[in-house]
């Protein structure tokens, strides 16, 4: 069996209130294999957003442990996590985050200046990327140019630019109509066609459909875990 993109044991995170500590995450484990497709369901105060902090590197557990790709990210460094988030995750959020005042191209380069890729290979990646999702022409242009399905795509671009083994999705086609909304989703099919691990966070049963696996949180825990009845073509 290859091994787990993500495996966590006993993943809790409590945060402190005036009330004491509240345990937003109770003892969740967890294993993502290399290629699978998850919809990371729930209701809001369910433990799905803290946990996808957590599988981002972008927050710190208060017990258990997350190996990523291997490694035990729980406790590390602050500089060796920021090395392996930037070389090993892509993100993809609901509101785009883009840099208004910096062209798509170059708001699809910025992870590779973390990386300290050079202006050039910078500059060629970020068209190669632009041109996947089908915006090459748009590369000058400044994000209050283009749609908001047009901006997620750059969002994705960007998150694809350092060929990440994993894109994690936050909400992703909050923003966007229904029909927007379906163009996205068939996008993150086609890049977990082509082996990409991709876990998205919805409240929405229609976008987590189009996942293989559907987890859902209830109360800080991890109450099912199942794989998605996929319609007949």
């Amino acid at each position: 069996m290859a091994e787990a993109v993500i495996r966590v044991v006993g993943l809790g995170k409590s945060y402190a209130t005036a009330a004491g500590l509240f345990p937003a995450l109770r003892g969740v484990d967890l294993t993502i294999l290399p290629g699978e497709y998850i919809a990371i369901m729930g209701p809001s105060g369910s433990g799905k957003s803290t946990f996808m902090n957590l599988l981002g590197c972008l927050d710190t557990p208060t017990m258990g442990d997350y190996f990523l790709t291997g490694e035990n990210v729980a406790h590390m460094a602050t500089d060796a996590l920021a090395k392996l988030r930037n070389r090993t995750l892509g993100f993809v959020f609901q509101g785009f985050n883009l840099l208004p005042r910096m062209t798509l191209q170059d708001n699809v380069a910025l992870p590779l200046v973390y990386a300290g890729i050079n202006k050039e290979q910078r500059r060629q990646a970020a068209r190669e990327q632009l041109d996947k999702v089908g915006l090459l022409k748009y590369a000058e242009s400044l994000p209050s140019r283009i749609s908001g399905g047009q901006q997620q795509r750059v969002a994705i671009a960007r998150a694809l630019v350092n060929k990440p083994q994993l894109i994690l999705a936050d909400e992703p086609t909050g923003n966007l109509d229904s029909q927007t909304s379906e163009e996205i989703m068939r996008l993150f099919g086609d890049l977990n066609a082509e082996g990409i691990t991709i876990v998205l966070v919805t409240h929405e049963p229609d976008i987590a459909a189009h996942a293989k696996r559907q987890v859902r949180f209830l109360d800080g825990k991890l109450v099912s875990d199942h794989l998605t009845e996929q319609l007949p073509c």
